[in-house]
């Protein structure tokens, strides 16, 4: 399965760059199907970088991503991400 990442999870004053927003379908009934679930990225180094998804954001099919080690690049916005 695949997710489009959307977002970084924003504030008034700062981005937090290890939380990001996933479009992974049309409705929050979709999108909580998902939740707990890994998500990696891989770079075109070869360097994987991997997130879990933690909770709904909104009511749309958006979900909130949480990565520990390392945030995404802004390369990335936009782009297919794979959901394990």
């Amino acid at each position: 399965m695949e997710g489009i990442l959307s977002h970084f999870r924003q504030g008034r004053h700062h981005q937090n760059l290890k939380q990001m927003i996933m479009k992974v379908g049309d409705s929050a009934e979709e999108a909580n199907k998902v939740i707990g679930k890994s998500v990696s990225w891989t770079s075109p180094t070869g360097k994987v970088i991997k997130g879990k998804i933690t909770q709904l954001h909104g009511r749309t099919g958006s979900v909130r991503v949480l990565f520990l080690e390392k945030g995404l690049p802004g390369q990335t916005l936009g782009k297919k991400i794979k959901i394990e």
